[in-house]
């Protein structure tokens, strides 16, 4: 499939809300390298509109499905400067207007504070929690908003990457900043923290960071790894946010309700969306 035709067809089909096959089911050949191409190729398209990615969202943080997907690493697509806000005293609230299908997952979020270039790993491997976290000017849990232009939900991670890693929007809660002397214990509590998360006060799901690579850190080190081995993939630079991965499993929304994840283990204020 050639990418920049591909790329105006799942723009097209995200803008006018209607689905389309995903491209494997198309073509068997299709794969990642084409999906890479596809989504710099919306890139592009963003760019061209005005807007600026401001960093990545991860996909298939999840070693056990690696092996049925057929993948070796976990997968990646860049988020904007109008799909990603802040919330305000913990709150925020978000239109689904323009969505298809949407889902909720929570997630952790990393600001980086300088450019991985400078921290080189040996041999191609990723680097270890405490050293990528070295890097990190500051956490926060999230709510990352993902919809899909396939039907059912049924896609291969080519055909994720290739639209726009279903990025919708990304709503940032509290950041932490990352202090120095508290890296061992913000290793440790990365890798044992809880979430709740709850739906018009009612609780819809439970996870932690385990869920992502063993701890969002190791998916942080696992990205800036898996970026470097893709020839043409941009190393991840100081300023760049990074969604690492849903901490449950993801949830159908709809207008009207109230989302809101509470965590424990780590200090991280809890999170509400409301749904317009």
């Amino acid at each position: 499939m050639d990418p920049q035709t591909l790329a105006s067809t799942i723009a097209d089909a995200y803008a006018r809300r209607f689905q389309i096959p995903a491209p494997s089911s198309l073509d068997a050949g299709f794969d990642l390298d084409t999906a890479y191409r596809t989504e710099a190729a919306l890139v592009g398209r963003r760019r061209a509109s005005g807007h600026r990615t401001v960093g990545l969202k991860v996909g298939f943080a999840n070693k056990a499905v690696w092996r049925v997907m057929k993948l070796d690493t976990l997968v990646w697509a860049h988020m904007y400067d109008d799909t990603v806000r802040f919330a305000e005293d913990g709150a925020a609230s978000l239109s689904l207007a323009s969505m298809i299908s949407p889902k909720i997952e929570p997630e952790i979020v990393f600001r980086i504070a300088r450019t991985y270039d400078s921290v080189p790993p040996a041999a191609g491997e990723p680097l270890p929690a405490g050293d990528v976290l070295a890097s990190v000017e500051w956490i926060a849990i999230g709510f990352e908003i993902i919809d899909c232009v396939y039907p059912d939900w049924k896609f291969e991670p080519a055909d994720f990457v290739a639209a726009y890693g279903l990025h919708a929007a990304l709503v940032i809660g509290e950041p932490l900043a990352v202090q120095p002397a508290e890296i061992p214990e913000l290793v440790e509590q990365l890798s044992r923290f809880t979430v709740r998360l709850s739906r018009n006060g009612e609780t819809m799901a439970e996870g932690s960071g385990r869920n992502s690579l063993r701890s969002p850190a190791l998916c942080l080190a696992e990205l800036q790894s898996a970026i470097r081995r893709r020839l043409g993939a941009t190393p991840l630079a100081a300023g760049d946010l990074v969604s690492s991965g849903t901490l449950t499993e993801s949830q159908a929304i709809v207008s009207g309700d109230t989302w809101s994840v509470d965590v424990a283990g780590i200090d991280l204020k809890p999170l509400t969306v409301s749904l317009d």
